[in-house]
C-alpha cells in the first residue's frame, strides 16, 4: 500500500518519519498560520536532541533561513530557497561538500526541511509575468511554520526536565551533606547509635552511583538517601531529647523563675499549728545520718496515696507524673507559687514534689499549709530538712493503723506480703513491692 502525500517529485531518496510527519503538517497547515523564524530557529536549538538535529545541520539551517527575505514566515508566501552549493557552504562557515550533503540529509530526516527537487536536480525559480515567482525548486522551510508549535512544547519540556534535573541534583548534594554532617555529629558527640551501620548504607548508596545518571535514578537514590538522614537525625535528637529531660528532672535545676509571681497568701506569715515528725531540732541529725539514695517512688505513692487521685486518669507513673500532681495540688492547699518555686530551687523539683504530696496527704492536720512548705524550705537551706523522715513517719502511722494493739500484728502482716484476717482488716495496711524491697535493705544493712 503506497501513500502519497505530495505531488512533489522525491527522486530516489528514501522516505523517512521525520520527512513524514512535515509533509502531514505541511499539508494540514491553515493559510493564515505564521512564525518568526529566528524564534522557532531557537526553540529547534534547545530541542535539538530530542528533535534528531547534529550542531553541524543546525549551522546549515541558520544559512537556510538567511535565505529567505522575511523574518516572519507565512503559509500563503513562498517559503522555498534555492541557494547554490558554494553560497550555501559559505554561509555554513564553509563545509566540504561532503559534510553539507550528510547534513542536508540530516535536516530533511529529522523533518526540519523539504526538498523539492526539480527534474534535472538544479535548484531554481521559475518566474511568471510581474516578475512572480511561479514555480521553486530547492529547500522548502514550510515545516519551520507548520511544526512551530511542536518545536515551542518540546523545547518547555526540555527545559522543565532540566530544571527538574538541576533540583535534583541539588536535593541529593544537601542530603549528602547533611548526612555526612550528622553522623560526624554522632560520633563526636559519643552519642549512642550504630555509627558504623549508618556509614555503610550511606557508602552503599553514593559509591555506586555513576557520574552521568538519569533523573529518575536520582531522584530513587535521593530518596533512600532521605530515609537514611531521618534516621540519623532521630538518633540525636532522641539523644538530645532524653539529655534535656534528664536535665529538667535532676535536683541541679535552679533556674526556675516566674515573671509575675502571686502574691503571698496571709495565711503564709505564720508557720504550720502542727509540726511534722522530723519537725523538732533533733532531727537535724537524723537529717545528715539518712542514707543518700533517693527515695523511691513507689514508697513515696505507699506514704502519699491521696496524691494519686490527682494523677492522669488516677495513676502515677513516673517522677514527672508525681510533679504534674503536686503541682495541681498546690492551690488547693493555698500554696503560692513563689512558694512552690522556692521549695523546687532548695529541696530540687522531685524533694518539692514529694515534700507538698505528703503535705496534701495530712491536709486536715496542717491549718497553713503555704507557711509550713516555708518553713520546711527555709531548714533545708540550712540543711536541716529532708523528705525521707516526712515520707517514712507517713509509713509508721500508716502500718500502726491508727492503733499501739494492732501494730505488731500490721507490721508481721507486711513482712509476710500477706493480708491478716481478723478483727482489724479495716486497719490493715498493704506495702508495695518497692516498700518492702526497701526495708529488706534497710535490715541487711544493720
Amino acid at each position: 500500500m503506497q501513500t502519497h502525500i505530495s505531488s512533489t517529485p522525491f527522486g530516489r531518496r528514501p522516505m523517512t518519519l521525520g520527512l513524514l510527519a512535515s509533509q502531514v503538517a505541511t499539508k494540514e497547515m491553515l493559510a493564515e498560520a505564521t512564525a518568526h523564524k529566528w524564534q522557532v530557529f531557537q526553540t529547534i536549538r534547545e530541542a535539538r536532541e530530542a528533535i534528531g538535529a547534529t550542531d553541524r545541520a543546525l549551522a546549515i539551517l541558520n544559512a537556510l533561513l538567511t535565505f529567505h527575505p522575511d523574518t516572519t514566515l507565512a503559509a500563503d508566501g513562498t517559503l522555498v530557497v534555492w541557494p547554490s552549493n558554494e553560497l550555501l557552504k559559505a554561509r555554513a562557515n564553509g563545509m566540504s561538500p561532503a559534510t553539507l550533503r550528510r547534513h542536508l540529509a540530516n535536516l530533511v530526516t529529522c523533518g526540519l526541511i523539504i526538498r523539492r527537487d526539480s527534474p534535472n536536480g538544479k535548484r531554481f525559480a521559475r518566474k511568471g509575468q510581474g516578475g512572480l515567482i511561479e514555480q521553486a525548486y530547492g529547500f522548502d522551510l514550510s515545516p519551520i511554520v507548520a511544526r512551530a508549535e511542536e518545536f515551542r512544547e518540546l523545547a518547555d519540556a526540555i527545559r522543565a526536565e532540566k530544571h527538574a534535573f538541576k533540583v535534583a541534583k541539588e536535593r541529593l548534594s544537601l542530603c549528602r551533606r547533611d548526612i555526612v554532617k550528622l553522623i560526624e555529629t554522632g560520633v563526636e558527640e559519643e552519642v549512642p547509635g550504630d555509627w558504623e551501620a549508618f556509614r555503610a548504607r550511606y557508602r552503599l548508596l553514593i559509591d555506586d552511583l555513576p557520574r552521568t545518571v538519569a533523573r529518575q535514578t536520582l531522584d530513587s537514590v535521593t530518596a533512600e538517601l532521605e530515609v537514611l538522614r531521618d534516621e540519623v537525625g532521630k538518633a540525636l535528637e532522641l539523644f538530645v531529647k532524653s539529655k534535656n529531660m534528664n536535665a529538667n528532672e535532676s535536683h541541679s535545676d535552679r533556674h526556675i523563675h516566674n515573671s509575675k509571681p502571686e502574691p503571698i497568701y496571709e495565711s503564709e506569715q505564720g508557720l504550720g499549728e502542727k509540726k511534722e515528725e522530723s519537725g523538732n531540732a533533733a532531727d537535724s541529725d537524723n537529717v545528715r545520718s539518712l542514707p543518700k539514695r533517693e527515695l523511691p517512688l513507689g514508697i513515696v505513692l505507699d506514704a502519699c496515696p491521696e496524691i494519686r487521685l490527682l494523677g492522669d486518669r488516677g495513676e502515677i507513673r513516673t517522677w514527672r507524673d508525681l510533679q504534674a500532681a503536686a503541682r495541681l495540688a498546690r492551690p488547693s492547699l493555698g500554696i503560692s507559687s513563689s512558694a512552690w518555686e522556692d521549695a523546687q530551687v532548695v529541696l530540687g523539683v522531685e524533694n518539692a514534689a514529694i515534700t507538698v504530696s505528703a503535705i496534701y496527704e495530712r491536709a486536715d492536720e496542717i491549718g497553713n499549709a503555704g507557711g509550713y512548705l516555708r518553713s520546711l524550705t527555709e531548714r533545708a537551706r540550712a540543711g536541716q530538712f529532708s523528705p525521707w523522715p516526712m515520707v517514712m513517719a507517713l509509713l509508721r502511722k500508716k502500718m500502726k493503723g491508727g492503733s499501739s494493739a494492732d501494730a505488731g500484728a500490721n507490721v508481721r502482716s507486711f513482712e509476710a506480703g500477706s493480708a491478716e484476717k481478723g478483727d482489724h482488716r479495716e486497719t490493715h495496711f498493704e506495702a508495695s513491692d518497692a516498700l518492702r524491697r526497701s526495708i529488706a535493705k534497710k535490715r541487711w544493712d544493720r
